[in-house]
This record gives C-alpha cells, sequence and structure tokens, in this order.
C-alpha cells in the first residue's frame, strides 16, 4: 500500500467494503486506564449474544490487549483464508481481533510510535473478513491520542460512543477530556458507563461506595448525555475476567447481570430510536 494521502483513501474504502456486513459499529473508551473499560466491552458483547445478536470485538489496545484473555482465547491464531484475515471465535459466538494474537508470548511489549499503531488498526479494518454481524464493539485503550484517532479517520459510520468511568474525582476529573474529544469530533454519544459503582457485602448486605459516589451521573449531567448503567463491584467477575469465562452466563442472577441487562437494552433502544 502507497504512503501519504492515496493511502488513507484506499484504505478507506476497502474499509468501507469490510465492514458493510455489520449493522452497528460502537467504540468504547475511557479518560483513564484501571477503570474496568475492557471489561466492559467483553461483558456488553456477552449480553447482547445473550439477546440473540451476532457480536465482534476489535482490540486496538495496541500496547495491552486483554480482550483474548478475558474471553478465554489468549495466545489464539488468526487465519488468513483467500487473502483476508479471520477473526478468531470466542465463547457465546463472539469473533475477536487483537494484537495479542500476533505477539509471540505474553509477555513481549509492543514498542511502537503511533504512524505504526496507527498503520496496525489500518490493516485490522481493512483486511479483516468482518463478515455479517449486529454490532462490531472497538475497544480503544485510555486517553484521547493515536488510537482513537486513527479509529475515527477509518471506520464509517461510528453508530456511537460508550465512555468508561468510576465514581472517584480523579477518574471524574479525566473522564470529561473524553467526552470533550467526542464532541469536539462530532461523534455521536450513547453516554457514560460508571464501573465499580458500589459494593453489597455478601454477609451484612450492606452497600459500600468504596471509590466515592456520584461521579459518573455528575459527569453524564455536566457534560449534556446520560448514564447509561452503574456496574456493582463483585469479586466473582475479576476472576470471570482472569480465568476467561462469561460472567453472565454463570451469574445470571447477579446484580451486575442485571446492570448489563440494562446497558444493553439502553444501547439497543437508542440505536433504534436514532434510526428511525
Amino acid at each position: 500500500m502507497s504512503s501519504g494521502r492515496g493511502s488513507i483513501e484506499e484504505a478507506k474504502r476497502l474499509i468501507e467494503e469490510r465492514v458493510k456486513g455489520v449493522k452497528h459499529r460502537i467504540i468504547v473508551m475511557s479518560g483513564k486506564g484501571g477503570v474496568g473499560k475492557t471489561m466492559v466491552v467483553v461483558n456488553l458483547a456477552d449480553m447482547l449474544c445473550i439477546k440473540g445478536y451476532k457480536v465482534s470485538i476489535l482490540d486496538c489496545d495496541i500496547h495491552g490487549p486483554s480482550v483474548p484473555k478475558m474471553l478465554g482465547v489468549s495466545r489464539g491464531e488468526l487465519l488468513v483464508d483467500g487473502g483476508s484475515i479471520r477473526p478468531l471465535k470466542a465463547r457465546n459466538g463472539i469473533e475477536v481481533v487483537s494484537m495479542d494474537f500476533l505477539l509471540p508470548n505474553e509477555d513481549t511489549p509492543v514498542i511502537w510510535r503511533g504512524p505504526l499503531k496507527a498503520r496496525a488498526i489500518m490493516e485490522f479494518l481493512s483486511q479483516v473478513d468482518w463478515g455479517d454481524r449486529d454490532f462490531l464493539l472497538v475497544d480503544l485503550p485510555p486517553g484521547t491520542g493515536d488510537e482513537p484517532l486513527s479509529i475515527v479517520q477509518l471506520m464509517p459510520k461510528i453508530d456511537g460512543t460508550i465512555i468508561v468511568t468510576i465514581p472517584s474525582k480523579v477518574s471524574e476529573h479525566v473522564v470529561r477530556k473524553a467526552v470533550s474529544f467526542v464532541k469536539r469530533l462530532k461523534l455521536p454519544l450513547l453516554g457514560i458507563v460508571e464501573n465499580m459503582s458500589y459494593f453489597i457485602c455478601p454477609k451484612c448486605g450492606s452497600r459500600y461506595e468504596i471509590f466515592g459516589k456520584g461521579g459518573g451521573g455528575r459527569v453524564a449531567r455536566d457534560m449534556g448525555t446520560r448514564l447509561l448503567a452503574s456496574i456493582p463491584l463483585d469479586p466473582r467477575l475479576s476472576e470471570a475476567c482472569d480465568e476467561g469465562f462469561s460472567f453472565l452466563s454463570k451469574y445470571p442472577n447477579s446484580d451486575v447481570y442485571k446492570a448489563f441487562d440494562e446497558l444493553a437494552s439502553v444501547i439497543l433502544k437508542t440505536i433504534q430510536e436514532r434510526k428511525s
């Protein structure tokens, strides 16, 4: 592929052809790391699959790809079929593409500057056979740098952006930058997901706001968007992410399940309203 402006335009044409079978494209980002953004992506994918939708995930965290581990397919391999890359199939019919599949081992760092990361994302979008899917969820690394800018530049017809935060003051301060990023680039904003909102003690039933209270709601209110869901802390959720099994399938009566059910339902309703 040639360099320069022609290269980008050619890539855009290829990408539009590749993703034409994907009905809805949603990007998920955060202002800072450590807020559980990838966990939200993986469990939202699980919930959409539970509701009968076909879902793919593009893991755009080039330096710290963790979607495959949470899906239980870490160290998998992408296959090339007829000149196209095939996504790897994971649980519940979820298909995933990640830099993790291209590294020789899990300890290998990716030591790249911006142009190489942008090129990798371009290749993922333009060379992968995404097929006919209901949703493509894009998991972006924290912040508003190269990877988010590359996706915005290359991905046609983004249906919505979800921004993940936690209730703390520090996260509240940083997540506002992510909201401003989305608005400045005129992306459709679905709203805020507040992760680690509270913890219910399994012994006494008391509720604890360990990381503060109401940060996600304040950001949503002040920035003119909505709070999509509040996801509680649950130690079993961390175990599911580490072991690669579906929390939602194993614990359908949990508060976490209810939160993701609410999140998926709001997203589906919002997208349908915007399409009509």
